[in-house]
């Protein structure tokens, strides 16, 4: 029979082993604020949508900014693209405090630094992919193509998180793969982009973040 102080011994030197691998201090409530954030930022660009564009049916209400240049002078259309730019930015900052905070809070309470080995490890194969991505959603605005910029930061949202799952935790891996599919669902829907993006950074973050507040925190 197996002695019990073996068995604690062999779970602590796993436990160590994940620990010096693998970056174990992400929160669920990080994913919860982003996900609240990325909601807030869609009601707030789909509101400032249908006050520049009277008569705009409700089921087109959720269109993404280059469909107004059919219906609106340039001024108009560029006040719009500024205003969902300043959207956009602001949820990124809210997220990345969240983040942060939350991350920097459970990191010492499980005892693991917030920037050791395994934290660098993790941001470099998450910041390669969204900065190629973040590169080209530029080149998307650049070329007038706002239509594909919801689906292409989804997709390359999820390859980021796909490319760091085997730094973190589980969980990421899944929230990669539910990111990737639907942003590529969302290519064939460039009428929904924002809507698709809604659910993508807002529903599946709080979805995530509840899952790993539950797993992970809550004893």
């Amino acid at each position: 029979m197996v002695d019990r102080g073996h068995l604690n011994e062999l779970a602590r030197i796993r436990g160590l082993m994940d620990r010096s691998s693998r970056f174990l201090s992400l929160s669920g409530w990080s994913g919860i604020i982003a996900g609240v954030a990325a909601l807030l930022g869609a009601v707030a660009a789909r509101a400032h949508y249908l006050s520049i564009g009277p008569g705009v049916p409700t089921h087109d209400a959720w269109r993404e900014a280059s469909g107004l240049m059919e219906r609106l002078g340039a001024p108009e259309y560029s006040a719009h693209l500024r205003f969902l730019i300043a959207d956009a930015v602001l949820v990124l900052l809210v997220t990345l405090i969240g983040a942060w905070w939350t991350t920097r809070r459970r990191g010492r309470r499980i005892g693991q630094p917030l920037w050791d080995a395994s934290g660098k490890r993790l941001a470099l194969n998450l910041a390669i992919p969204l900065l190629t991505g973040g590169g080209f959603s530029l080149a998307l605005l650049w070329h007038d193509l706002v239509f594909l910029i919801p689906p292409s930061t989804l997709i390359f949202y999820g390859l980021a998180l796909l490319n760091a799952s085997k730094y973190t935790l589980d969980e990421v891996r899944w929230l990669g793969l539910c990111e990737l599919f639907l942003g590529l669902v969302a290519c064939f829907r460039p009428d929904a982009g924002l809507l698709f993006w809604a659910i993508g950074f807002g529903v599946l973050h709080i979805v995530y973040g509840a899952m790993m507040y539950l797993r992970h925190e809550r004893a």
